[in-house]
């Protein structure tokens, strides 16, 4: 038996001077993998309004989201409880954002524990979820249709 999910969710690409702002998303197992700040809609949420909360939850940061980047897709299957399987269904919103106010400081009681500015060019260097080479991807290529080719 499948169980079918759907998590619509919206992220910052904050880049400047060089760097690009990073959250430290903290796993169920324990396991911590930088990515893009950002996360889930609330019912009934604007994505724009999404992408704001979220990094300020996350980072600290007021944010101006400029561009949408595009959508990213992701299906995955995950085991559940009792020996089911999860159909997950990621469809992310990536958004340009310019950083506006605030002051950079770690998420308390969340699902990240660390924010930080990484140089672009050390980025492949970071033990990182793939959301954050796909937000780049996008914001370096700017595909009109806000999809990305394989």
């Amino acid at each position: 038996m499948h169980h079918r999910e759907l998590r619509v969710a919206a992220y910052a690409v904050c880049v400047r001077d060089g760097q690009i702002l990073l959250a430290r998303w903290v796993a169920r197992d324990g396991g911590r993998r930088w990515t893009l700040p950002g996360g889930g809609m609330d019912h009934g949420e604007d994505p724009y309004d999404t992408v704001v909360r979220e990094v300020d939850e996350e980072t600290g940061y007021a944010v101006e989201p400029r561009t949408l980047l595009g959508v990213d897709s992701v299906l995955r299957r995950h085991p559940r409880r009792l020996g089911t399987a999860a159909d997950h269904h990621a469809l992310r919103l990536v958004y340009d954002a310019a950083v506006t106010g605030g002051t950079l400081r770690d998420e308390e009681n969340g699902s990240t524990d660390k924010a930080a500015w990484h140089d672009l060019g050390a980025v492949g260097e970071l033990d990182r979820v793939e959301l954050v080479d796909t937000g780049l991807r996008l914001w370096r290529e700017r595909p009109p249709d806000g999809h990305l080719l394989p």
